[in-house]
């Protein structure tokens, strides 16, 4: 069976038109962190580091202060973003390590979709989602790929569980095959330059057809490395090091954009898997809210997002209406002309939310989040109630430092239902004197559980 044979079986349809380039299909750029905090760049924070391009990235878009990751661990969040399917629905949960078959195809991917419309596609960074031959980029609608099949610290230096990993020497993978055997501490700083590199290469040789670069950064996942070019730079430590190598990265990918005359033909967004893994200390990003990675709370699932697309959205503007990754994949297929896939997928077409259309209201009743296996709650598609079922979660108890992480306890939380616009943090549990909103959520919670868990 051909590619095009493969293609045509998964959508459904004929792929003669929208092979050649349409003046307004737009080309779609999504650069994904590892661990970001919320907090982490100028235009949500307030970091003593630079970012300048990051900051140029929020001037020339919209910054949106009400973005979700249905789950905060990484390869539960990264198949969401890139089949538009809750957890609950593909059964990617948590973090996969190596050889782990990940999300199954008969999810088709982000890459798939535009594929099939003609777009030339490439991922560049941290893949999470599968490592076996038919889960790896190239079986997954990427025409091009570089990077690791999973997360930097499942390697045979791990602070904790070294062992696990001793079996599996943590590779880098260029189109389909193993480049580098065994990534060792001398090669993780060029991580970041490399996916960059590409990417940038990427978008010269390209810039006559429509495409999707994805660019799932490493970092700051833990353990954090960057370039030299970089040491020392921030004045703050290894964290803001790190940081402004990836701002560094953003501003090379914009030029790029900009010297191929494809900028305002682009939607850049701009992300992160989940919020900071705390544990580790000085080692860690910042969030204002409640808990952090690993958890269903805001300082898990609530990453800061930026998006740029010129005449499109609008520059310098923030938005605090409440979107999720699973939203992007079928709003990058409405902007392109594509069709869905077959299979069922979650997300919806945001796009008069994104360029806030007067009138527009979010499609969705309500957004769902979890923590590996264990559905933990419901926030109102509108993002003002929060409702958690009783569950238990991690909270740190001791800080860790110098890439040693520190320790959590297991604590736990009744029903409780949250104003998420006066009480962002989720401090204040107001279920009894909402009732008839707690009913409207506790519906919802029920909705999703007895369709997915």
């Amino acid at each position: 069976m051909t590619r095009r044979d493969v293609l045509k079986q998964t959508f459904g349809l004929g792929l003669t038109a929208g092979l050649g380039r349409a003046a307004t299909t737009p080309n779609f750029v999504v650069i994904f962190l590892d661990d970001s905090g919320w907090a982490d760049f100028k235009p949500f924070g307030h970091p003593t580091y630079p970012t300048p391009n990051v900051d140029r990235l929020a001037s020339e878009g919209c910054r949106f202060n009400n973005f979700y990751v249905p789950q905060a661990v990484c390869s539960a969040s990264r198949s969401a973003l890139l089949s538009g399917c809750y957890p609950g629905r593909t059964k990617v949960f948590g973090a996969h390590g190596p050889r782990a078959r990940g999300l199954d195809p008969s999810f088709a991917t982000m890459g798939q979709v535009l594929q099939a419309k003609g777009y030339k596609t490439a991922v560049f960074g941290k893949w999470h989602i599968g490592d076996q031959p038919d889960t790896r980029p190239p079986a997954r609608g990427f025409d091009e790929s570089c990077g690791l099949m999973y997360s930097n610290d499942m390697w045979e230096f791990h602070p904790e569980n070294p062992q696990a990993y001793s079996k599996f020497p943590l590779q880098f993978w260029e189109n389909g095959k193993v480049k580098i055997e065994r990534v060792t501490p001398e090669h993780q700083p060029m991580l970041t330059t490399w996916y960059t590199e590409h990417a940038v290469d990427f978008i010269k040789r390209n810039k006559a057809n429509p495409f999707l670069l994805y660019v799932p950064h490493s970092m700051p996942h833990v353990p954090l490395f960057r370039s030299e070019k970089f040491k020392g730079k921030s004045g703050v430590g290894v964290y803001g090091d790190v940081m402004m190598e990836i701002d560094w990265s953003v501003g090379e990918i914009l030029k790029a954009l900009k010297e191929a005359g494809v900028e305002d033909n682009t939607m850049v967004v701009m992300t992160s898997d989940n919020g900071p893994w705390t544990s580790y200390g000085n080692q860690a990003g910042m969030t204002p809210f409640r808990e952090a990675k690993g958890t269903g709370f805001d300082g898990g699932t609530r990453s800061a997002c930026l998006m740029r697309y010129p005449g499109k959205i609008k520059a310098g503007s923030a938005s605090t209406k409440a979107l999720c990754t699973i939203d992007l994949m079928p709003t990058f297929a409405h902007l392109a002309g594509a069709a869905l896939p077959k299979n069922p997928i979650d997300g919806m077409n945001v796009w008069d939310l994104i360029v806030d259309k007067p009138g527009a209201v979010n499609p969705h009743a309500y957004y769902a989040f979890c923590t590996g296996p264990n559905f933990e709650g419901v926030i109102s598609g509108d993002g003002h109630w929060k409702l958690h079922v009783p569950h238990s979660y991690r909270t740190l108890v001791e800080n860790g430092n110098d890439g040693k992480p520190g320790k959590f306890r297991q604590a736990t939380i009744e029903m409780s239902l949250f104003d998420m616009k006066e009480d962002p943090f989720e401090t204040v549990n107001v279920i009894e004197r909402y009732p008839e909103v707690a009913t409207r959520m506790k519906m919802y919670a029920e909705e999703h559980r007895k369709a997915f868990f």
